[in-house]
């Protein structure tokens, strides 16, 4: 099996890339696997290093002015020219690409070619690129069933995120639990709100997590480099404790209740696992796509959202003891979570790849 992959721009799109990839490792024993991505982005790191062949393109958003447009266009044509050869060199028996700028010209390309093509999109809403892309793909994979609208429903199936399947794979790390000081005895609230964390969100947490009320340990991942500056304004307090990272689905079996962002890669981990959430989805993300993504969980009552506008101590503590004190709501949501979990993703996903290559 040769498979080649076109992620890039966003961990969104690339931590479900290396997930399939992994799986893609275990099932095929003749696997050769290729990546292609930005030449300028976080995928030029991710992707060698965790041992993938890596070819780059430069590609940009249609985003800006006229000139800034016309000069992403000019780039794309260029960059699925380079992805014709790069495809024709390496003869893949399926291109599937995750989206990012960088999957739109190598999807064209494999299509040119008459190579089997499928695309993967995360969100909830469609992706600029995915929504190129589709027109030209042979098979659609989505996450979410309200985007049957968007794309044709005849090449499009509901199979979910690899990311569930890799959450599902990793297990309870207890001595690494115990190296952050938590008890195996106590209720767990993990707060995150990503690598870099949230300034804005750091500062409504360290007035609002202690006056929780709650018997709960509270782990509070703040961020790269923003540990001291969170620890001068939190008290001394020994349910509390804050890290800049965590290696968090090393721990989630222990997780009671999450407060964290709404992204792709969260929604499918948390769904899987079934882990009770607060969702802070963030305004800054293109068509407001983790409103999106919340609010499906909320509809089905996995999860409560808070939107940043309207997070304060108040609105937080109300959610919190809200869940914290009834398990009767804390086993509903868990349920539900998991009903719209796929733990199945990337088998089903390398399911239909096979067909593809067949």
């Amino acid at each position: 099996m040769k498979l080649l992959i076109a992620t890039g721009g966003t961990g969104g799109h690339i931590y479900p890339a290396l997930a399939l990839a992994e799986a893609a490792k275990k099932r095929y024993s003749d696997l050769e696997l290729l990546f292609i991505g930005n030449d300028d982005r976080m995928e030029t790191t991710l992707i060698p290093q965790a041992g993938y062949a890596f070819r780059s393109l430069h590609t940009s958003g249609l985003v800006g002015n006229i000139v800034q447009k016309a000069e992403a266009i000019v780039q794309m044509v260029k960059a699925k020219h380079q992805a014709v050869q790069i495809i024709k060199e390496w003869q893949p028996d399926v291109v599937m690409g995750f989206g990012g700028y960088v999957s739109a010209p190598v999807i064209l390309a494999a299509h040119s070619l008459h190579i089997p093509t499928l695309i993967h999109e995360q969100n909830s809403v469609a992706g600029a690129s995915n929504k190129l892309a589709a027109r030209y793909a042979d098979g659609i994979v989505i996450c979410y069933e309200r985007l049957l609208e968007t794309f044709d429903p005849k090449k499009t199936r509901l199979l979910g995120n690899p990311r569930a399947s890799s959450a599902l794979q990793v297990p309870f790390n207890r001595e690494y639990y115990r190296s952050l000081y938590l008890r195996e005895d106590k209720p767990l609230i993990l707060v995150v709100m990503g690598s870099l964390g949230s300034t804005s969100i750091n500062e409504i947490m360290c007035e609002a997590l202690p006056k929780v009320k709650s018997d709960a340990q509270i782990l509070f991942v703040c961020g790269k480099n923003n540990k001291e500056e969170v620890m001068k304004r939190l008290p001394d307090d020994h349910h509390l404790h804050v890290v800049e990272y965590v290696s968090q689905l090393e721990i989630m079996e222990k997780v009671d209740l999450i407060i964290c962002r709404a992204g792709a890669t969260t929604a499918a981990e948390i769904t899987a696992l079934g882990t009770p959430a607060i969702l802070i989805p963030s305004p800054y993300v293109a068509h407001n796509h983790q409103y999106y993504n919340a609010q499906v969980l909320c509809k089905h009552k996995a999860a409560f959202m808070i939107e940043e506008k309207d997070l304060n101590s108040e609105t937080l503590n109300a959610k919190i003891q809200l869940i914290s004190e009834n398990k009767a709501l804390q086993k509903q949501m868990r349920e539900a979570a998991k009903q719209l979990g796929f733990p199945n993703a990337s088998e089903d996903i390398l399911d239909w790849i096979d067909e593809m290559k067949r």
